[in-house]
């Protein structure tokens, strides 16, 4: 039986790890569910290095890439610095000016965060019909700030900044523009795929601000899976339990029109551009309040609980287990 599109199965992978993993003493944080990269002890500073793809969306695939990347050296509490991409190519389609364009939106978004491209790979690819993207973005971190996702304690409020689900909507309308604006207008559809820009699908100003403001213990970039998957990782990296409040989940106006419209759930699409914060209860005001004074609005939607009490949403005056998608919703759609 073959495994279906998405994240291979939490179960599998876990199995997978403990089983063919290896690392020596330098290694501070390994290959674990819920984990956004590793940390390596390189003396002075610990190394982040984190690897991801680009495989929903062709259109902006250098911006989405370097974005992508960072946001989980940030979830770490590092610094991004150094980006290698390795770009396959179809063959067939690809032409000078597409490869010109991959590289300036590459040069771009390094640009804009401080990172150096500083190596790779390229080639044509038989059997791809769109560019896919594979970058490995390296970073660092003073040794007291590293920041792991299983780091969140019992007792702590979960924050999340801007909203669900950025990153999703905008690859619905860049995928499926023309056919969403028959339906709700160009206007719309523009605004929609101008969303990695703003509210921006970056997070590292959203985790450096929190960090200046409060006594963070874990920071989570909801990806494939979304919000909801992401919230799953947190509790399985830190072994405790989640309450959540579905009322205070900021879902983007724009997100919930297209999502009624495929007829899928936002806690289930891909999210990136949203931080989950967990944060020492007394702090969370005024991390909220500094990440807002920023520009960045910022929401209380849970606590973190004891093991036992489950992962759970308050939903519409009753207590039910919080979705759990076994892949992204957008894969629905496509």
């Amino acid at each position: 039986m073959s495994i279906p599109s998405g994240k291979l199965p939490a179960e599998m992978l876990e199995r997978m790890i403990g089983r063919y993993a290896s690392s020596d003493s330098r290694v501070i944080v390994g290959p674990a569910i819920g984990e956004d990269a590793t940390a390596i002890d390189m003396g002075g500073r610990y190394l982040i290095a984190k690897t991801d793809p680009i495989t929903f969306v062709a259109d902006d695939i250098g911006t989405y890439a370097i974005n992508i990347n960072a946001n989980d050296i940030a979830t770490m509490g590092g610094r991004p610095l150094w980006f290698l991409a390795t770009i396959l190519l179809p063959e067939g389609s690809t032409t000078p000016e597409l490869v010109e364009r991959i590289f300036q939106q590459l040069s771009s978004a390094c640009e804009r965060l401080g990172v150096s491209l500083c190596g790779g790979h390229t080639e044509i690819t038989p059997g791809l019909d769109r560019p896919l993207l594979i970058g490995t973005m390296l970073g660092e971190v003073e040794k007291d700030l590293l920041i792991r996702t299983g780091g969140a304690r019992v007792g702590d409020d979960i924050i999340l900044t801007k909203g669900i689900a950025i990153e999703g909507t905008s690859i619905l309308a860049r995928e499926k523009a023309e056919e969403l604006e028959e339906r709700f207008g160009r206007d719309l559809v523009q605004k929609c795929r101008g969303f990695i820009e703003h509210p921006g699908i970056s997070v590292l100003r959203d985790a450096q601000i929190a960090m200046d403001n409060g006594e963070v213990h874990c920071m989570h970039d909801p990806t494939e899976g979304g919000l909801a998957t992401g919230l799953y990782e947190i509790a399985r990296a830190a072994d405790v339990g989640l309450i959540i409040d579905e009322d205070r989940i900021p879902v983007l106006e724009e997100c919930r029109i297209l999502c009624e419209h495929y007829g899928i759930d936002p806690l289930g699409l891909i999210a990136s551009g949203a931080l989950l914060i967990t944060v020492r209860r007394e702090d969370t005001d005024r991390v909220i309040e500094a990440l807002e004074t920023g520009g960045i609005s910022a929401s209380r939607i849970g606590e973190v609980v004891s093991r036992e009490h489950g992962i759970r949403l308050r939903r519409g005056g009753r207590v039910v287990d919080l979705p759990l998608f076994e892949r992204d919703e957008i894969v629905r759609v496509f």
